[in-house]
C-alpha cells in the first residue's frame, strides 16, 4: 500500500487520481478547502471500499497556516509519502491579498507547492520510489515573471498571475533538485492542456460559460486525461527533475527553466516566507 498527498484532491483531476489510487488499494489524504467536496470523497472512497484508506485535511491553502497544518496532519498519520500531487488551482478575475499579504494566486499557485514539497520532503525520501507531481503548465502559454513585483500590485489581471504562477512552478522544479542534491525524490512538473473540469466555476458569468463550452468541446474527460500522470507517478522518470504535455517529453532549456533563474526566485521565496514566519 503506497500513500499519496492530493491537493485539490475532492475536485477535478485530483479527485479523479486519489479515487483511482484507492480503488487499487492504497491511501489517500485529499487536501482542499471545501468540507462539502471533502465529504463528498470520503462518501465516494467508502463506495469503493476504502473508507479505512482515505482521509480529509481541510486546509485554506493560499496561507502559510494552511499549508503548515497540511504538513503536521500528513506527519501525524504517517512518516512515509509515496507520492505528492499538486493539483490545487483557483483562478481569480480580480487582485485579492492572503492574510499572510500575498496575491491570492501566488500563494495558492505557487507558494503552497514551495512550502508543502519542501516540508514533506523526509517523508518522501522514506518511500521507495517517491515522486512530486506538480500539475501546471508546462511548455504552455507564455508567462513572465515580474521580479520587482511579484504581487503584482500595479497592471493586475488574472491570467497575467496564472501565468505568472506558472513559469514560477517551472523554477520550482529546477530549484527544488538543487536544493535537494542526490535525492530519491522525482520531481515532475506536468501539463495536461485542456481538461473538463470546474475551472471555469470562479469566473464572471459570461466567461463561465463560454470557458464551460470550449471545455466541454475540446477538454479531455478527466478519466482519461489522469491515465499519464497515473503512469508517471507509479514509474518515475531517472532524472531529478523533468516536464511533460500530455505523453510529450519537454527539454528544460531555456528561461523558464533557467538554473540561475531557479536559484533567484528559491531564494526570494524563501526569503519571504521567512519574513512571514518572523514577522518582519
Amino acid at each position: 500500500m503506497r500513500t499519496y498527498v492530493i491537493t485539490g484532491g475532492t475536485d477535478g483531476m485530483g479527485k479523479g487520481l486519489g479515487l483511482h489510487f484507492l480503488g487499487r488499494g492504497d491511501r489517500v489524504l485529499a487536501v482542499a478547502s471545501g468540507a462539502v467536496k471533502g465529504a463528498r470523497f470520503l462518501r465516494e472512497a467508502a463506495d469503493l471500499g476504502a473508507a479505512d484508506r482515505a482521509s480529509f485535511i481541510q486546509a485554506d491553502l493560499s496561507t502559510l497556516a494552511g499549508m503548515h497544518k497540511v504538513i503536521a496532519e500528513v506527519a501525524a498519520v504517517t512518516d512515509t509519502v509515496d507520492g505528492v500531487v499538486f493539483g490545487a488551482q483557483n483562478f481569480r478575475s480580480e487582485r485579492q491579498e492572503t492574510a499572510d499579504g500575498f496575491e491570492y494566486t501566488f500563494a495558492l499557485a505557487y507558494l503552497s507547492r514551495y512550502v508543502i514539497g519542501h516540508g514533506l520532503f523526509d517523508a518522501l525520501e522514506r518511500a521507495e520510489a517517491p515522486v512530486i507531481m506538480n500539475i501546471a503548465g508546462p511548455g504552455g502559454l507564455p508567462g513572465t515573471i515580474e521580479w520587482d513585483d511579484l504581487q503584482l500590485r500595479t497592471g493586475f489581471r488574472g491570467m497575467r498571475a496564472a501565468m505568472q504562477s506558472s513559469r514560477c512552478i517551472d523554477l520550482l522544479g529546477v530549484a527544488f533538485a538543487q536544493r535537494h542534491p542526490g535525492a530519491r525524490t522525482r520531481y515532475v512538473l506536468y501539463n495536461p492542456l485542456v481538461v473538463r473540469t470546474a475551472m471555469a466555476d470562479p469566473l464572471p458569468t459570461p466567461h463561465r460559460i463560454l470557458t464551460k463550452t470550449w471545455l466541454l468541446l475540446a477538454g479531455q474527460p478527466v478519466r482519461k486525461a489522469i491515465v499519464p500522470i497515473a503512469e508517471l507517478i507509479d514509474h518515475p522518470p531517472t532524472e531529478p527533475v523533468a516536464a511533460f504535455r500530455r505523453r510529450t517529453r519537454l527539454a528544460l532549456a531555456g528561461k523558464d527553466f533557467d538554473p540561475e533563474r531557479a536559484r533567484r526566485l528559491d531564494a526570494i521565496t524563501a526569503e519571504l516566507v521567512d519574513s512571514r514566519v518572523t514577522g518582519g
